[in-house]
């Protein structure tokens, strides 16, 4: 398979995908840029806020739903938020947009339909979401980030989340390829397993905030 943009949380499909289709070899790549696929030839892409060009399709697999996290250790000895409007008090772990290069602001949402923007002290700025994962997990502070992001840390226990009735949406984790009259065999087949298998795992779910 020719290049494909993917995220770390799609590398556990892969072990079955090589298994039922050895002869593909895939190649991929992460990155944190906007990527024009047809112009730069990739076969697929697994991400979000992708600009649908002509030619373009999407494929929703799951909500991206902002949360709020710290480690136990940061939050020892601190009263935890009651709402987004006191999250300002809390060194801030925030990224820096690679689009605008601004840092990204959220409005969040409660279980009751309220919305209070959530603003962090920028203490850390970093320009990927798996830094801000470490940089929380060390310690260091209160990130706002990805549910698909922190999940096994949540699961674990070396992430809490914050505010846990509230989340900020941030749109869809996304398939995209080219038109389906131009698919070649080997993406259409990545494309139906990936689709199934976020099917099968529930990962709909599981990368809801009501289910964080």
């Amino acid at each position: 398979m020719s290049p494909s943009i993917g995220l770390p949380y799609i590398l556990p499909l892969l072990p079955p995908f090589l298994a039922k289709y050895p002869r593909i070899k895939p190649e991929w790549h992460f990155e944190n840029r906007p990527v024009d696929l047809i112009a730069e030839n990739y076969d697929a892409a697994i991400g979000g806020a992708f600009d649908l060009t002509p030619g373009l399709v999407s494929r929703k697999l799951a909500p991206v739903h902002v949360v709020v996290v710290a480690s136990p250790a940061y939050m020892s000895g601190r009263t935890p938020p009651t709402d987004p409007s006191e999250l300002a008090v809390f060194n801030g772990i925030v990224m820096r947009s690679l689009h605008t290069g601004r840092i990204r602001q959220w409005m969040f949402r409660s279980a009751k339909g309220i919305e209070v923007a959530g603003t962090l002290t920028e203490t850390i700025v970093v320009n990927d979401p798996a830094a801000m994962r470490e940089a929380a997990r060390l310690g260091l502070g209160v990130s706002l980030i990805a549910l698909f992001d922190v999940l096994p840390e949540l699961e674990r226990g070396d992430l809490i989340r914050l505010l846990p009735n509230w989340y900020a949406d941030a749109g869809a984790i996304s398939l995209y390829y080219a038109s389906r009259t131009h698919i070649s065999a080997k993406t259409r087949v990545f494309v139906d397993f990936v689709v199934n298998a976020f099917k099968s795992e529930r990962l709909d779910l599981r990368f809801a905030s009501s289910l964080g």
